[in-house]
């Protein structure tokens, strides 16, 4: 059974509209149409907040750390058309980079596998979709794919780092490198794959959505040859699409018709697990069978665990 161990006071003045726990997880991060984005040192079932980092002019839609490897790395977006990249120095939260080329709202943040260095992808309502690298001499370069959707991207993720069938690859000093790859849902209703070939390329276009795509998120992988993306929409679908590591098509298969619009989707670390979360205030995880088969493993609502059948 899921159950809530804890409730955080942000303190925000306006709806969160994000929180994200860093790789460690000791540390939260919160944002909010207050313009706010909140640090708080998490510790034995207490919040201390650590930070009230202030330097967007409109609502922060989304947040993500960075790997640990790059140092304490924050980036987030927001409606004012920036996104900013915070970094802690000496214990201080500063201004790291700020981009501001987008026309329009940047609706989602996503940073690559740090296998591939520091690099991020945004998604804007301008319908392009930016990447942005840090480069070894300490600045940062960008590329934009324009009309990645048409009226607006929601969301952007990255594919694993690790190449299909890794886990029974037997090659020693010889293995390719992975493809870098991502996924994007926009307001077009359809769920885009984006493959980086010199300059990225769109290599797989997923229609099943009748409304626009709120979110989309690759499976992590564990090195097996199946590929996994999960995506949501306001037409209260959420469907899984399925690459076989072979071909290049995309087997779609819908999980669960809701009772209200879908407005996010999360990967466990192993995979194996989808937390979906919507207008109807619930927060439900959806776990595999052997045979296949998907079925919902708890359904929490409004803070409150239970288990499917269990009063």
């Amino acid at each position: 059974m899921v159950s809530v161990i804890s409730t955080v006071d942000t303190g925000h003045e306006d709806m969160i509209h994000d929180a994200q726990m860093d790789y460690y997880g000791c540390r939260l991060a919160t944002c909010s149409s207050d313009r706010s984005v909140r640090i708080y040192d998490v510790k034995n079932g207490t919040q201390t907040l650590a930070a009230d980092l202030r330097g967007h002019e409109g609502p922060v839609w989304q947040i993500a750390w960075a790997h640990p490897k790059f140092g304490n790395i924050l980036a987030s977006c927001s409606y004012d058309r920036k996104v900013i990249i915070w970094k802690e120095t000496s214990g201080q939260w500063v201004k790291f980079y700020e981009y501001s080329n987008h026309d329009s709202s940047v609706n989602s943040v996503c940073w690559a596998p740090h296998d591939y260095g520091l690099i991020l992808a945004c998604g804007s309502s301008d319908g392009s979709i930016s990447i942005l690298s840090a480069t070894a001499a300490g600045g940062w370069e960008a590329k934009k794919i324009n009309n990645a959707h048409t009226i607006g991207c929601n969301a952007v993720s990255w594919a694993p780092a690790i190449g299909p069938n890794a886990a029974f690859d037997s090659s020693t000093g010889t293995r390719t490198a992975p493809v870098k790859r991502f996924v994007s849902g926009g307001c077009d209703n359809l769920v885009k794959v984006w493959r980086e070939d010199k300059e990225w390329v769109e290599e797989a276009k997923l229609e099943g959505h009748s409304d626009w795509v709120r979110d989309a998120a690759w499976a992590p992988s564990i090195g097996l040859s199946r590929t996994v993306i999960a995506s949501c929409s306001q037409d209260r679908r959420v469907i899984l699409w399925t690459n076989d590591g072979v071909s290049s098509s995309w087997n779609q298969r819908v999980l669960h018709t809701f009772e209200d619009v879908v407005w996010h989707v999360s990967w466990s670390v192993t995979g194996n697990i989808l937390a979906v979360s919507g207008g109807d205030n619930k927060v439900s995880l959806w776990k595999e069978t052997v045979e296949g088969q998907w079925v919902c493993i708890s359904d929490v609502n409004r803070g409150k665990g239970s288990t499917p059948g269990q009063q």
